[in-house]
C-alpha cells in the first residue's frame, strides 16, 4: 500500500467535512482546511514552528479579557481586519464615506452629549479642537437627527478603557446629533499617535517581524440614522506621524483632514459624512 500524500490527507479531510449541514459553515471550512494545508506544504512546516503556533495562539487567547481582545488586535496587525472591510464594503455607492475597522478599544454606550458640547473630562493638556461638519446621503442632501458615536485617545495617547484608574470612564466619548441642516459639532483635544498594546503575543510578533506599534493619529465615528446604512470609520489627522505605515492598516486617503487654527486661532477640523440608503 502506498504511503499516504500530503494531497490526499487534505483531500479527505475535506470529504469529511461534506457532511457540514449548514451550506456556509461546509464552504468556509473546506477552504479553510485547503488553504491551511497548503501553507503548511508551502514552507514545509517543522514539528517545533507547529508547536510554536500552537503555543503563540495559546497565549494569545490567554491575554484576552473583558477590555482588551488580542485575537482582534491579531487581525488589525496581520491587515485581515481591513481586508474583511474591503471585501464587504469596497463596492459601496460612489460619495458615500469610507468605512474602516473598529478597533479594539470601543465602548457602547457612550453619554449623550448637546451640539457643540465638549466630550472632554480628563485635562492632561491636549490640544483644544472643534470637529464639524455635516452628514448627508450621497446626494448631498442633509440628513437631519443623524446619530454619531465618537470616540477617541487622549493627550497621554491612551483611551479611557485603557487607564480606568487614570481617566474617567466616559472621557473622549460621546454620542452626538445632527441639527436640521444635517450638521453636527463637538470639542474634543487633538488625537495622538499612540502604540497599540505591545507587552503581549502581538507586540512580540510585530519585533519579530521588524513593524512598529503604532497607530497615525485619529478619532472613530459610528454615523448611522434611519433609512440608512450606517458606517464605521476614521478621521486622520494630516500632520500625524505614521499614516503611511499605520500598523493596523486602517488610514484611507478620503478620511485625512487637517488641523486648522481659525481667525481665534482655534483648532478646527472640519469632517463631512456621507451614508447610503438602505432602501
Amino acid at each position: 500500500m502506498e504511503p499516504m500524500s500530503a494531497d490526499q490527507l487534505t483531500a479527505e479531510v475535506v470529504e469529511r467535512l461534506e457532511g457540514t449541514t449548514n451550506p456556509r459553515l461546509r464552504v468556509v471550512m473546506q477552504s479553510l482546511v485547503r488553504h491551511l494545508h497548503a501553507f503548511a506544504v508551502e514552507v514545509a512546516l517543522t514539528d517545533e514552528e507547529w508547536m510554536q503556533g500552537i503555543q503563540f495562539l495559546t497565549a494569545t487567547g490567554q491575554k484576552c479579557d473583558d477590555v482588551r481582545q488580542e485575537f482582534i488586535l491579531l487581525s488589525d496587525t496581520l491587515g485581515l481586519s481591513s481586508l474583511v472591510d474591503l471585501i464587504n464594503h469596497a463596492g459601496d455607492e460612489p460619495g458615500a464615506t469610507e468605512p474602516t475597522i473598529l478597533g479594539p478599544f470601543y465602548v457602547p454606550n457612550s453619554p449623550e452629549r448637546s451640539f457643540g458640547a465638549s466630550m472632554v473630562e480628563f485635562d492632561d493638556g491636549g490640544e483644544q479642537t472643534i470637529v464639524r461638519g455635516i452628514v448627508t446621503d450621497v446626494d448631498g442632501q442633509p440628513i437631519a437627527d443623524a446619530v454619531l458615536d465618537v470616540w477617541q485617545n487622549s493627550a497621554n495617547g491612551f483611551y479611557a478603557v485603557q487607564q480606568p484608574d487614570v481617566q474617567p470612564a466616559t472621557n473622549l466619548r460621546g454620542i452626538y446629533r445632527t441639527q436640521a441642516d444635517g450638521s453636527y459639532e463637538f470639542r474634543t483635544v487633538r488625537p495622538q499617535p499612540y502604540s497599540i498594546p505591545d507587552d503581549g503575543p502581538v507586540g512580540q510578533l510585530l519585533k519579530a517581524t521588524g513593524r512598529h506599534p503604532f497607530r497615525a493619529a485619529h478619532l472613530h465615528v459610528k454615523v448611522s440614522a434611519p433609512g440608512f446604512i450606517g458606517t464605521t470609520t476614521h478621521v486622520f489627522d494630516a500632520e500625524s506621524d505614521y499614516l503611511d505605515s499605520d500598523t493596523v492598516f486602517g488610514v484611507k486617503g478620503s478620511l485625512i483632514r487637517s488641523f486648522t487654527p481659525d481667525l481665534d486661532g482655534q483648532l478646527v477640523c472640519a469632517m463631512d459624512f456621507a451614508l447610503r440608503s438602505d432602501g
